[in-house]
């Protein structure tokens, strides 16, 4: 193994003038001792640089959740319930005195007892139940609640009266000659009894027919109420309201007529007829009448055609004689007390998740609401402003679902479209209750972080509804005669968003790097606060940004990347130059993961379309963090070396486990070198020229890294005992698969160190720095492959070389398969064990080697035995084509091109040649001339000749022409050459002697014009290798001349030979340029066994050729 080492590095050569390798190479012995340099301690504690990759590796954990934009499926991590909001018991309902809760408390049990009309579904009917549920709401004792009861009954009993809604009528008969009618309705009371009703003397019954009109105030209950008329209509839609005062809610029944209207009868008249009528018998009478009178003029359809669809409700007079109405208190005010004190009952403090209730009701509490609503009187609209005027004042001392909040504004935006306005008194209150939510929504936007985390689901959609609900707010500015906000609601929340920015931010600030400290220790509170501001801004894009911005038209995005990017800068900028003059290594640790951090805060900018990070804060913050990057670097380059060292130290040479052939040292090189890779990756310094310096300087450390490692193998695997007879070593296998491992990982690393070459720089292409550096390395490492893979099967030489042995020993008896079995047999059993030891690119390696190493012992094998039998190299023959079919494995192993390259074209050849007779072998070196072609077509110059058969005469005639650029093989830098024009082969020709050209003196490019004859059959021209063989000298008048190139041309293709010449000359046929070169291995191969022949032919050509044969030089 001291072979490997000599070898010395090409890396090291190609970039010797850098100066990391200009330093490594001035430290090594010139005698190329094998102990590989040791890094320096200075730059780092010494140690096994276990610890500095793992907080490396804790660095770059960061920057891998940081690939991309991130997705809210990733940052809803938990959905625990919300954290809890900030309540206070002064943001609700003043607190009444106790006066005034008893006035309550009677006003509730007023509308309990004197309740009328149907109960719904839902609702409690029993008496009882609702008065112990209101003792039980107001905490009262029994005597207290016996006695509140029977104030109430002695109280005056109220004035019922029927509110009557007539909205439509549907499928009318048509009564009018153009086929519809002019619908309108009259409606009034008919009483049970048959007492007579007086006319009020103090109201007078008022009609109106315009569309759209007032009504004055409650008619008189015995009127008879009309509706507008509707022309020309079979389905009328009026949605007019009446209000009747009821006697007897028990027996009181509603009668309503639709009526078609007549020009000739006045309607106004009709009606004060009917109010003439006294009695009943006298009201029964006329509706009779006009009943009859409708169904005489038509034919009366279905029942349902002739009644309109009306809704209408039985409600409690709005005079009520109780405390509280004696005292001025309205009806409104009341229900606003009553909803809530239940409220404040049913929303108990106890309950778990009580901030997830949405206002359910209990039974009586949701029947004592609905009577008292009734009996005041109080409009769909004036409901839903109490509702949620008590519920959002509630929500601010006990929390709410924003859902059921979002619910009650729906509903309230609803009634306020159709209804439209509200007394003055009662919008006001409607408008601080607008801006008390607001008020507190903001406050709880100010605290985004705290109340509503990105990471909990819940809180999100907590944040959800609570910002619809602030968009609904939006949606009422407009309608409110007195505006219940200064200025936009929009501009209030970005506005409470900011200053709710810079108190987090000035929060983190003081907890993690507060100004007082000195700047070291300041530094890892700011590492904190950059890796926090991140970890937000995910949040704000990923969670929050889409929110605002679809509900309330905040770019909530931007406006805190831009607030929190620049504070951090500033901060960054303050402490950069604090800590540049007092710069240590622990201080470019840290500025280092600091800077990574701002890079990514930058990247994660500019990765969002339509965004420039040329206007940040941050823009150009690489240039004060540079002296602290390329100390890092350096302590990278030392860390990395004492890493693999104790990596190789603890290495026992063997495969880590089943799944691997390699050993746990180059599983940590190459983990090294990713995550080098990798760190690169998150610098991406964005200067071009310091990137390029950069670049190079961390490229060469890693290739002077990977060339450590492997001079630390050399060194363990020389220190291992080799196994005495061991053919297949497994720590070499174990070496050599170390190294292939090494050389991928160090390429994939040494690529992904790419850096920006500005315009300049081609899209996909290595800087040629870092392409050089790549390139000599990965031949360095495959040179070093091929040499553990030389070293490797250098153990089987010598029992190759004894089966191939056997095979040449084999009497001639015995099959060529049993005489190559054992061969077969030795292979297959090494490779068997070298597939199980190395990888898919090292067993081709080996396969390669053992491939040559075997040609190589079958060409000594036939060099040892000459005057053998052709079946012995039939035999070999036949053992190469089994050994070309065993190595090609059908296709698993070596290419059939790369089999039949090289030393096997030798050794067929060779096997060839010796089952060939002698003038076969002669004939084959003259078509081996033949065959040739110059690799140089300038290096030995040209010759131009011209050639034709004269068949008359029976000659060939030859002329040589002149020559160009031929070599200068006299002092001068010249030559005196001549042409010798020789037919071969001889036994073709063999009367036939060779001629020669004159000599020219003093020229590399003689004109000859020189025309030979000779006199030779066309039948010798036409056999195989015939040809004409033009061997250009140079002339010494006191030495040897000097052979300067060959050419030979084929007589086949020449004029006249294969047919007879038509017409013309030797002169007017086309001439012919030869390029001159020098005998190839093939044709010195021939003529070698040739001189093994002991036959006279062959001595006496081999004779005629070794005189020129000594004046030939091989080629380069």
């Amino acid at each position: 193994m001291s072979t490997l080492l000599e070898i010395k590095s090409s890396v090291l050569r190609q970039v010797q003038v850098c100066p990391s390798f200009r330093r490594r190479t001035e430290e090594e012995p010139a005698s190329g001792s094998a102990d590989p340099p040791e890094p320096t301690a200075g730059a780092w504690k010494p140690g096994d640089g276990v610890e500095f990759f793992a907080q490396m590796r804790l660095i770059l954990k960061k920057g891998e959740g940081r690939q991309g934009l991130p997705c809210p499926e990733v940052l809803l991590r938990s959905s625990s319930p919300a954290p809890a909001e900030p309540v206070d018991p002064s943001r609700g309902l003043r607190t009444l005195s106790q006066e005034e809760v008893d006035m309550l408390y009677e006003e509730a049990l007023y509308t309990v007892l004197h309740r009328a009309g149907t109960m719904g579904p839902d609702q409690v009917d029993d008496e009882e139940a609702l008065l112990s549920y209101l003792q039980q709401v107001f905490g009262t004792g029994p005597e207290e609640h016996a006695a509140a009861v029977e104030r109430v009954k002695k109280a005056k009993a109220p004035t019922y009266a029927l509110k009557v809604s007539v909205m439509r009528a549907k499928n009318l008969l048509a009564k009018d000659p153009n086929g519809f009618s002019d619908p309108y309705c009259m409606l009034g009371i008919l009483p049970a009894s048959g007492a007579v009703r007086e006319p009020s003397p103090h109201k007078e019954q008022r009609f109106s027919f315009r569309k759209g009109s007032k009504r004055g105030g409650p008619l008189p209950a015995k009127c008879i109420q009309v509706t507008e008329v509707k022309s020309s209509t079979l389905n009328p839609v009026w949605k007019e309201h009446f209000l009747f005062e009821i006697e007897d809610v028990g027996t009181d029944q509603l009668h309503l007529d639709i009526w078609d209207h007549s020009d000739d009868v006045s309607l106004v008249e009709a009606c004060r007829k009917l109010n003439e009528v006294i009695g009943l018998k006298g009201v029964s009478r006329y509706f009779k009448q006009i009943v009859k009178s409708a169904r005489a003029n038509g034919t009366a359809g279905p029942t349902e055609d002739h009644t309109d669809d009306f809704l209408g409700c039985l409600n409690i007079p709005v005079r009520r004689d109780t405390n509280m109405s004696q005292r001025g208190r309205s009806g409104f005010l009341s229900y606003l007390l009553l909803l809530n004190r239940l409220l404040q009952f049913e929303h108990r403090a106890e309950e778990p998740n009580s901030s997830s209730w949405r206002g359910e009701l209990s039974g009586p509490a949701a029947t004592v609401l609905c009577l008292h609503g009734a009996q005041s009187n109080l409009s769909a609209l004036q409901l839903a402003v109490l509702h949620w005027q008590v519920s959002s004042r509630h929500h601010q001392t006990r929390t709410l679902d924003y859902g059921y909040l979002l619910g009650l504004l729906e509903d309230l935006q609803a009634h306020w479209e159709e209804a439209g306005s509200l007394p003055q008194e009662q919008e006001e209150g409607l408008a601080d209750s607008f801006s008390a939510f607001s008020e507190f929504g903001l406050q709880l936007l100010r605290q985004l972080r705290d109340y509503f985390p990105a990471t909990n689901s819940t809180a999100v959609y907590r944040l959800e509804l609570l910002l619809k609900c602030l968009g609904k707010l939006q949606l009422f500015q407009p309608s409110f005669e007195i505006c219940p906000f200064e200025t936009e609601l929009n501009m209030d929340i970005a506005a409470a968003l900011k200053r709710g920015n810079r108190e987090w931010f000035d929060k983190l600030l003081n907890t993690q790097s507060p100004r007082e400290q000195p700047g070291p220790q300041r530094l890892a509170g700011l590492i904190k606060l950059a890796d926090t501001i991140y970890e937000d801004l995910q949040s704000c894009y990923g969670i929050y940004a889409s929110l605002f911005h679809s509900i309330i038209k905040v770019d909530f995005f931007t406006l805190t990347f831009r607030q929190l990017e620049r504070l951090v800068a500033e901060e960054a900028w303050v402490l950069t130059e604090e800590l540049s003059p007092k710069m240590t290594l622990e201080v470019a640790l840290g500025l280092f993961e600091l800077y990574l951090t701002l890079a990514d805060i930058q990247r994660f900018w500019s990765s969002i379309p339509g965004r420039d990070s040329r206007s940040l804060a941050l823009a150009g913050i690489h240039a004060p963090f540079l002296p602290a990057v390329k100390l890092w670097l350096q302590v990278l380059r030392d860390q990395t070396k004492w890493r693999l060292q104790g990596a190789v130290d603890v290495d026992t040479l063997e495969p880590m486990d089943a799944s691997s052939k390699h050993s746990s040292s180059a599983a940590t090189a190459s983990l090294c070198f990713s995550h080098i890779q990798e760190l690169w990756a998150c610098l991406a310094w964005p200067d071009p020229a310091q990137a390029q310096t950069l670049g190079t300087q961390l490229s060469q450390d890693l290739c002077e890294a990977a060339l450590f490692y492997t001079e630390l193998l050399r060194k363990k695997v020389d220190a291992q005992p080799g196994a005495a007879g061991e053919a297949v070593s497994e720590p070499l296998c174990v070496v050599l698969n170390d190294v292939e491992l090494l050389r991928k990982a160090a390429g994939q690393a040494l690529r992904g160190l790419a850096w920006p070459e500005g315009a300049a720089g081609l899209e996909g292409t290595l800087p040629r720095p870092l392409l050089s550096c790549t390139q000599a390395l990965d031949e360095d490492l495959q040179r070093e492959a091929r040499t553990v893979t030389a070293h490797l099967t250098s153990k089987m030489v010598g029992d190759v070389r004894k089966y191939v042995q056997h095979v040449s020993l084999s009497p001639d008896s015995i099959q060529n398969d049993e005489a190559v079995a054992p061969l077969l047999k030795y292979l297959d059993e090494k490779l068997a064990l070298l597939n199980a030891s190395l990888v898919k690119e090292n067993l081709n390696r080996v396969l390669e080697a053992l491939w040559e190493l075997l040609l190589q012992a079958i060409l000594q094998a036939l060099g040892a035995n000459r005057d053998v039998s052709a079946d012995f190299y039939g035999r070999f023959h036949f053992t190469l084509e089994a050994l070309v079919n065993f190595f090609h494995a059908e296709g698993q192993g070596l290419p059939l091109e790369s089999l039949r390259d090289g030393s096997y074209k030798r050794l067929e050849e060779e096997l060839r040649l010796h089952q060939c007779s002698t003038r076969e072998c002669i004939e084959q070196y003259y078509l081996d001339k033949l065959k040739q072609r110059s690799m140089e077509h300038n290096r030995f110059g040209r010759l131009s000749v011209r050639c034709h058969y004269e068949a008359a005469e029976q000659r060939l005639a030859v002329e040589v022409l002149h020559a160009a650029d031929l070599l200068p093989l006299d002092a001068n830098g010249l030559s005196d050459p001549f042409v010798i024009v020789e037919l071969g082969p001889p036994h073709l020709f063999p009367l036939v002697r060779s001629q020669r050209t004159q000599v020219k003196s003093r020229t590399l490019h003689p004109v000859y014009d020189e025309l030979f004859y000779f006199s030779v059959p066309a039948e010798a021209c036409r056999r195989r290798g015939a040809c004409v063989l033009f061997t250009v000298m140079d002339h010494d008048w006191l030495s040897t001349n000097d052979f300067a190139g060959e050419a030979a041309l084929g007589l086949g293709s020449v004029g006249g030979v294969a047919r007879p010449q038509v017409g013309g000359s030797a002169r007017a046929s086309q001439p012919v340029t030869l390029h001159l070169r020098r005998p190839r291995a093939q044709v010195r191969s021939a003529l070698r066994m040739l001189e093994g022949r002991p036959n006279k032919e062959a001595q006496e050509f081999v004779k005629r050729l070794r005189e020129l044969e000594k004046y030939m030089e091989a080629d380069p």
